[in-house]
């Protein structure tokens, strides 16, 4: 490992250099392989919590941003096998870990899972992004994972989005039994409990009554009304002082022990209990129980304390709404128990009754109020939506809502949901209430839709430049007039771009780097002559299509840069394009790199619109096109400029603008640092010479659950003149083995219903088959896998995606073999 040393890491450095891995699969650190070594070093370099799982074990590592998410399995989890350390999620990462493990790449968002890191099982939220690690032998020998507890933000999420469902829910009801039931549903489904019950204190007995409860299995409770004592001094105890109570094991809790006959008639093995002490008496409260012990967590307290106060509220609207629908009781003892505001306004507008909730939510007195014009008390209202429902209610007679928001002198805006109604003797009442907190709640889901859509643009730009290329050669396949070296060339365009482009895709999918504006680079020896070529090669259409004058000065080919291939073809295809774009049709562009030095400079001079200096300081800020082209008539997202500054920097080097001023063109400056080690690139392999004849085609069964990779195989084996069968389900490949009696069959392993072995193992059984050469092709590539499928039957082994030139000429083989022999 490296001996470079950060302070973030250098506790689990230390940690892996004073471990004792004689003691594990590892060994000696000084024995690890180099894969192993180089990826331990990325991770404890890296500010992300990262782990590396490494051998059929899967040994753990880990650095020191990783060590939070462990919890109280700190001390122990270094060296241990993956699914000993996380042995109560080790069947849910199974599939995403076989998956890895076959050399494909495993991105989850936001996985909910149920650890136990802190002495009790915890719901979580985990971001994930699980990566094989090649070994120095070419396989797959481990993962290399980055991993993100999401846990707080889903859960403000979720509780954002459940206050709105709440509010939904309830403003509509019009009894309070029904919005005490609909309450307790909802919080009984969101915090995953057995039963929520809703009881209220008779003032005379001292004793609580429950109109209604929820029960997830719908059993009925025998009690109808309890006293605290019941449950234990205690807990009467602490609810009369306004005190939340939890109880994670009714069996366990030094407050319930004495009292276990209560808890287990009732089925309650764990408990929170939220108190509702209005004006200083304790009048309700809201119990949520399970039939097994659990932790309840910081968040299911506020998120019950929140429905307790909304039950209470709605409740308590609900039944005076009730009363004054029956009675129409204008009383002011009334209303002043309700939690809304409440004012009644006569057909001259003088604002008859307010209520102390109204008058608290106006911020006015009641003799600053009452007796006065509604439109003089409030003049702001007059012009707005909720003048103009007023004055619709009072000329129509017809119940209306608004809703409105007021900023009041202490900057503070509150935001007011109002409904009235007629009443007969002419005059309106008006309830109303504050909602600020839902539409708080509202905006943060706006925002978040907006991230999202961000994220989205950026991801359609960064794809859009590989497309071109690939358009252009799939529209010259369409024409059906190419010679087949011109075939060749267009297939070798579309298959490097869809490489590129699912580089791309691998990396954008990372969400911690998109809103943290991070990203990981690969670091390799990178000969810039091709990046110059394939970046040209991405931008040629356009040019092509505004018929404008490209001269391109390549780099000597011994020029390397150490850094991410994909990502510099990238820069250079962006600044080649912002060139392309702000060009004029038959204008020239010109692309040079040279080596200076010990660097090389990239350049894109172009006799385009050019720009003000003001805006050369900025023209790498993110949406900085915005200001270059007002009516966006040049379209695109102005993210290019932007990604080229950023990707620049991360590998090294340095990027500018300069430009005389308007109508004048302007030079873009890319500089990256040579790598010392810089040496001409290797000259390609001459392809094998095909055979001057093949003996005799030959018939293939192919037998893959992947559709696109089975005919791709197929076409692909057929273009070489062989008769190729390809079946997607095992049982029906076996059926149709029997009668196409097929002289090889290329087999996945990972096939639905009976795997790839087993298919094999019947294959060999009946005697259509039995000398059929069998081909395991598989992404599973480690030496007992190779072993498990030679002892299956198979004699040969690929590893996904596969080696065309080797699977030819293990075919050329079998043709080679006299027809009839044992294969």
């Amino acid at each position: 490992m490296s001996s470079r040393s950060h302070t973030m890491d250098d506790g689990m450095r230390m940690r892996i250099r004073r471990h004792d891995w004689n003691q594990t699969p590892l060994g000696p650190p000084g024995q690890w392989p180099p894969a192993l070594r180089t990826a331990v070093d990325m991770m404890l370099h890296s500010a992300f919590p990262m782990f590396v799982a490494w051998g059929p074990d899967l040994i753990f590592l880990y650095n020191d941003a990783y060590v939070p998410l462990l919890g109280q399995k700190h001390g122990r989890a270094l060296g241990e096998r993956f699914r000993d350390l996380w042995a109560e999620v080790w069947k849910e990462m199974v599939p995403l870990i076989d998956r890895a493990l076959s050399g494909k790449p495993v991105y989850f968002e936001d996985m909910p899972m149920t650890v136990t890191r802190r002495g009790f099982p915890e719901r979580a939220t985990f971001t994930f992004s699980h990566a094989p690690l090649i070994g120095d032998d070419g396989q797959v020998a481990g993962l290399f994972c980055t991993v993100i507890d999401t846990t707080r933000r889903v859960a403000s999420e979720r509780r954002a989005a459940f206050e709105l469902t709440v509010s939904d829910a309830l403003r509509p009801l019009a009894s309070s039994e029904e919005v005490i039931a609909t309450a307790s549903a909802l919080l009984g489904g969101e915090l995953h409990a057995d039963r929520v019950v809703y009881a209220e204190m008779d003032g005379e007995t001292g004793r609580f009554s429950m109109p209604r409860w929820w029960a997830r299995d719908g059993r009925q409770w025998t009690r109808r009304a309890f006293s605290l004592d019941e449950f234990g001094p205690a807990v009467g105890a602490a609810l009369r002082a306004g005190d939340v109570i939890r109880v994670h094991d009714t069996a366990r809790d030094v407050r319930t022990m004495g009292y276990r006959s209560a808890y287990v008639a009732d089925g309650i093995a764990s408990m929170l209990v939220v108190p509702l002490v209005k004006s200083g008496r304790f009048t309700a409260c809201l119990g949520i129980d399970c039939l097994h012990p659990r932790h309840w967590s910081e968040d299911d307290v506020q998120l019950a304390r929140d429905v307790a106060e909304r039950t209470w509220a709605a409740a308590e609207t609900a039944r005076a709404q009730a009363a004054l629908r029956a009675e129409r009781d204008r009383s002011r003892n009334i209303f002043d128990t309700i939690a809304e505001g409440f004012a009644v306004f006569d057909a001259d507008w003088n604002i008859v009754e307010m209520n102390a909730e109204g008058l608290r939510l106006c911020r006015v007195t009641a003799e600053e109020a009452i007796g006065r014009s509604h439109w003089e008390v409030f003049p702001h209202t007059a012009d707005m939506e909720l003048g103009r429902m007023y004055r619709d209610v009072m000329r129509t007679r017809v119940a209306s809502a608004a809703i409105y928001s007021h900023p009041f002198p202490d900057g503070q805006r509150i935001w007011t949901e109002v409904r009235a109604y007629p009443m007969p003797d002419g005059s309106i009442a008006s309830f109303f209430r504050d909602i600020t907190d839902r539409k708080l709640a509202e905006e943060k889901l706006v925002e978040a839709d907006r991230r999202k859509d961000e994220f989205l643009a950026m991801l359609a730009h960064e794809l859009r430049n590989p497309l071109a290329p690939i358009s252009a050669a799939a529209e010259l396949l369409g024409i059906g007039t190419l010679d087949a070296a011109r075939v060749r060339r267009s297939s070798t365009i579309i298959g490097r771009q869809v490489r590129h482009m699912t580089r791309l895709v691998d990396d954008l999918l990372d969400v911690s780097r998109v809103t943290r504006g991070l990203i990981t680079l690969e670091r390799a020896q990178v000969g810039m002559r091709g990046v110059v070529q394939e970046a040209v090669e991405q931008v040629r259409p356009a040019i092509e299509a505004r018929r404008q004058k490209l001269s391109v000065h390549l780099p000597p080919s011994w020029a390397t840069v150490e850094g991410d291939k994909a990502r510099l073809v990238q820069v250079v295809a962006n600044v080649l394009g912002n060139a392309t774009k702000y060009t004029p049709e038959t204008c020239a562009i010109d692309l040079r790199a040279e080596v200076r030095g010990d660097t090389l400079v990239i350049s894109v001079r172009d006799e385009g619109i050019g720009m003000e200096a003001e805006l050369t300081e900025r023209v790498f800020d993110l949406f900085a096109q915005a200001a270059r082209s007002s009516d966006r008539s040049q379209g695109g997202l102005g993210l290019g400029l932007a990604l080229v500054r950023n990707l620049v920097e991360l590998q090294g080097g340095a990027v500018a603008c300069s430009s005389p001023g308007l109508g004048k063109g302007s030079t873009f400056v890319i500089t990256l640092p040579l790598s010392a080690r810089a040496a001409p690139e290797a000259a390609p392999a001459a392809p094998a010479s095909a055979p001057a004849q093949a003996p005799r085609p030959l018939k293939l069964l192919v037998v893959d659950d992947n559709v696109d990779a089975a005919e791709t195989l197929g076409l692909l084996l057929a273009a070489h003149g062989h008769e190729v069968v390809v079946e997607h389900e095992p049982l029906m490949a076996l059926d149709r083995a029997r009668g196409s009696v097929p002289d090889v069959c290329l087999l996945d392993i990972g096939l639905p219903g009976i795997d790839g072995r087993e298919l094999a193992r019947r294959l060999r059984a009946q005697p259509e088959t039995a000398s059929s050469v069998l081909v395991a092709v598989t992404g599973y590539g480690q030496r007992q896998d190779r072993e498990q499928a030679f002892a299956a039957g198979f004699q040969h082994h690929l590893v996904k995606p596969v080696d065309v030139e080797a699977l030819l000429r293990l075919l050329d083989g079998v043709q080679a073999a006299p027809q009839g022999a044992v294969k």
